[in-house]
């Protein structure tokens, strides 16, 4: 994380687009600010845009705006989120979501600094400085022709990746103090400690959530808490108390043959419909529930989950179709 202050600092005077890449919860859109605050325009506007929450037609009306009439229930003129971050920063969070259509627009506004709001021919110029941040790997989702390669190249200028919380447990201990300082403030709380086995569980706990996962765990034992620490019974409220053991990362061992009896076993006496029969009952739900699984811990990347899985993209794919699973990038 010290090397990626370093590239905010050393981007933020610059006006080039900033890609950031990394999970959800890790942060993106603090360094987002951070780049803003540390650049020149930290005295202008800083706009952020969800990407992925609103459908095309709303979105291109939020990012550019509209004229009153452009469509039903434009009953007035709208300014547009990069007209209002002019001489500022705007932050479009899940930029890998945006679809063809507005990623030509966004390739323009890029390029040109200009655009026209929706239903209007006029061209409005802008000064912004475009900062965007993806979950996904936009290299895959280039190669799947779901994202333009030319507005890839435009906002990889600068890239910074976001390491999970997970690759660096160093981090843990002073990212709790800092919230702990930060909850108990706005609590008006005063918290002096916080137990050695309570930080032994934070330290050790995989934290899938990444920072965020963090920030409210240690939230929720701020509020808790009645005496002036943190204790471990805080961060684990549904536990019974003293009966949860810290995690270590590692699972039991387990023994796969006797699990496939089991599961086997279970499979052979459990209904099933009418037209299905006991091979796709068995074997066509285990297969599903692997490759749901292996998804899940590829960030839901097929390309790196048929790797993971040794199988073709395009089996991978057409499997997901069979399943009925939802496509991962």
């Amino acid at each position: 994380m010290q090397s990626v202050a370093d590239r905010v600092k050393q981007v933020a005077h610059s006006r080039s687009s900033v890609l950031l890449v990394g999970e959800t919860g890790t942060g993106k859109e603090l360094i987002a600010r951070a780049i803003h605050q540390y650049s020149p325009r930290v005295d202008g506007p800083y706009i952020r845009v969800n990407c992925g929450a609103l459908s095309e037609g709303l979105l291109e009306s939020e990012l550019f705006g509209h004229i009153k009439g452009a469509f039903t229930g434009a009953v007035d003129n709208k300014t547009g989120r990069f007209e209002a971050a002019h001489a500022g920063s705007i932050f479009l969070d899940e930029i890998s979501s945006m679809s063809p259509k507005l990623q030509v627009k966004l390739l323009r506004v890029l390029q040109e600094r200009e655009f026209e709001r929706v239903g209007e021919s006029r061209t409005i110029r802008v000064d912004v400085r475009v900062i965007a941040a993806t979950n996904q790997h936009l290299e895959d989702e280039v190669d799947a022709h779901r994202f333009r390669e030319d507005l890839y190249y435009r906002l990889n200028v600068v890239p910074i990746y976001l390491p999970p919380l997970r690759s660096r447990p160093g981090d843990i201990p002073q990212l709790v103090q800092h919230f702990i300082q930060r909850y108990a403030k706005e609590n008006k709380k005063v918290i002096h400690e916080i137990e050695p086995r309570a930080m032994e569980w934070l330290a050790s706990h995989r934290w899938p959530g990444n920072v965020r996962e963090l920030e409210h765990t240690v939230e929720r034992a701020v509020v808790l808490a009645i005496e002036p620490k943190i204790t471990l019974e805080l961060l684990t409220p549904s536990s019974h108390l003293g009966q949860r053991r810290p995690r270590t990362g590692k699972k039991d061992p387990v023994d796969l043959k006797s699990s496939i009896e089991q599961l086997v076993q279970v499979g052979l006496h459990s209904p099933r419909s009418t037209d299905q029969t006991l091979y796709d009952h068995l074997v066509g739900g285990l297969e599903k529930e692997l490759i749901q699984q292996v998804m899940r811990e590829c960030d839901n990347v097929q390309t790196k989950a048929a790797t993971r899985l040794g199988i073709n993209r395009n089996t991978l794919h057409k499997k997901m179709q069979e399943f009925g699973l939802a496509e991962g990038e």
